[in-house]
């Protein structure tokens, strides 16, 4: 029994490559490049795995630019963890393939990720909720508030600063844009779900704006103004107002007369010539959330004794909802082209969201595939940022989720391990894969299992986030202050200080 306890653990545990520059010092480019981690070569041969080049100093030192940016991007993948990386590198790209955006940011550390309680101590596994306040305003809270500390008192975000400080903003997302990360840059709320005014009702009465309160998320967010929101969430806009200036009116007329430009589908958002305070863009591709981009077979009890499965394209994303990539380059050109865009800069947040969601649901190729897309966004981010020389790119996740791939036990190390405890095989089987499980195969063709065990009930389709601490990478000037460990926190006072934004002004 103890060998293969012992080789579980060894693989179980995913090791963090540095993501600094290959190539030595006699290789290094321009200040801050990007970099390649491909294996070298064949995996079998000796250093045919290596992912280096020779020392790595000068390529560290070439990635240090302590200059000040113009523009912020912030990428957030939404419970995506060590693993959940690994889990969508190795089905895409195989072992030694490296993911062309998330693998090539050349400064990476660690943050943690903990909330607090309403008594001020640690909570150690926290929602988006409360992480997303955590580097939108720089301070803890509790989980399901929204933009406030743990004593309910408002706290501006990044967005709000930005906005009030001359940038434009932007905030982008695969989920509701009422969803806990886009909102935590526009809503101060006790209660994530307080979407419009009918759930305020129910959840927030006290924080409506018939008692004087800042009303819904999605009221705030038209409030707030950004120059570019995109994202789904369109069903609470048929919500009506109960007070205020546009009571009796419906979200989506509000948004109208407050001259939001609102966009359906992808076609529309292509021909968006404008994104600011006199013609903000509102895209709602969704009534909800969104559709993921690839479906395949969800993870059940014993599913690592099903055949191995491929993921697929999801027919539910048609032509019409724009991938997480096109709307980031499509608000990049946009925010860097608007009167205040060119003249001071711009923030802008990038969410993929449903890297959590399917994670919740163990669906290992939506998951997937929504990490996959999340890179294709990263990748835009930084080619922009290269061609720039003057934009911030930070990518991190919100907390840690459970996916995790697990050792693979044949038949007869299950009738061995059987037989030594004198236990039948089935009980055998249900504790070294006590979670639920799946088989795929990846691009080495090689087959990987994954596991899901903090749920191990497939009637309860709720795996729930992990209190590690998660990566946090980042390319451009003031990169290198997300190297080593940091708190969540930490990346506001980072990105206002990258903006010279001043945190004190009302």
């Amino acid at each position: 029994m103890q060998k293969y306890l012992k080789s579980a653990a060894v693989l179980g545990a995913l090791a963090m490559l540095p993501l600094v520059a290959c190539g030595g010092d006699n290789n290094a480019k321009s200040n801050g490049d990007t970099v390649t981690r491909q294996a070298a070569g064949d995996l079998t041969a000796p250093g045919g795995a290596r992912r280096l080049d020779g020392d790595q100093s000068g390529a560290v030192r070439a990635a240090i630019n302590d200059g000040t940016p113009r523009n912020v991007i912030l990428l957030i993948g939404d419970g995506m963890g060590d693993s959940e990386i690994t889990i969508a590198r190795n089905y895409e790209k195989g072992a030694g393939g490296v993911l062309d955006g998330l693998d090539a940011l050349p400064l990476t550390g660690q943050y943690t990720t903990y909330a607090l309680r309403k008594d001020g101590k640690p909570n150690y596994v926290t929602d988006s909720a409360a992480s997303a306040t955590a580097w939108s305003t720089g301070t803890k809270t509790y989980n399901g508030a929204l933009g406030i500390d743990i004593k309910d008192a408002p706290h501006a975000t990044i967005l709000e600063l930005a906005k009030a400080q001359g940038f434009a903003t932007g905030d982008v997302t695969t989920s509701e844009i009422q969803d806990a990360t886009p909102a935590s840059q526009f809503s101060h709320i006790t209660e994530r779900d307080c979407y419009g005014p009918e759930e305020m009702a129910d959840a927030c009465p006290a924080e409506t704006l018939e008692k004087g309160g800042p009303g819904s998320v999605t009221e705030q967010m038209l409030a707030t103004r950004p120059d570019l929101t995109l994202g789904g969430g369109f069903e609470t806009f048929a919500q009506t107002a109960t007070a205020g200036d546009y009571a009796g009116k419906t979200l989506e007329v509000q948004a109208k007369e407050r001259g939001y430009q609102i966009v359906r589908t992808a076609g529309e958002l292509d021909s968006v010539a404008q994104a600011d305070q006199d013609k903000p863009v509102l895209g709602l591709f969704a009534d909800g959330n969104l559709p993921v981009r690839w479906t395949g077979p969800a993870a059940v009890r014993q599913g690592y004794l099903q055949p191995a499965g491929r993921c697929a394209d999801n027919p539910a994303r048609g032509a019409g909802v724009p991938k997480l990539a096109d709307m980031t380059a499509k608000a990049i050109d946009l925010l860097k082209d608007s009167k205040s865009g060119s003249e001071k800069g711009f923030f802008l947040q990038v969410e993929g969201a449903s890297i959590d969601k399917r994670d919740h649901a163990a669906d290992p190729c939506g998951q997937i595939g929504e990490t996959v897309d999340f890179d294709a966004a990263v990748q835009q981010a930084l080619e922009f940022a290269r061609a720039d020389g003057n934009t911030l790119v930070i990518v991190t996740a919100d907390h840690g989720h459970s996916s995790q791939i697990v050792e693979e036990y044949t038949e007869d190390d299950l009738r061995d391990l059987a037989g030594d405890a004198q236990q039948p095989i089935e009980k055998v089987r249900d504790v070294m894969y006590p979670g639920l499980t799946r088989r795929l195969t990846t691009a080495d063709d090689a087959e990987m299992i994954i596991s899901y065990g903090t749920s191990a009930d497939v009637e309860v389709e709720d795996e729930s986030h992990t209190g590690t601490q998660v990566r946090v990478a980042a390319y451009g000037p003031r990169a290198a202050n997300v190297l080593g460990l940091t708190d969540q926190t930490d990346l506001f006072f980072t990105m206002t200080d990258a903006l010279g934004i001043d945190r004190d002004a009302q």
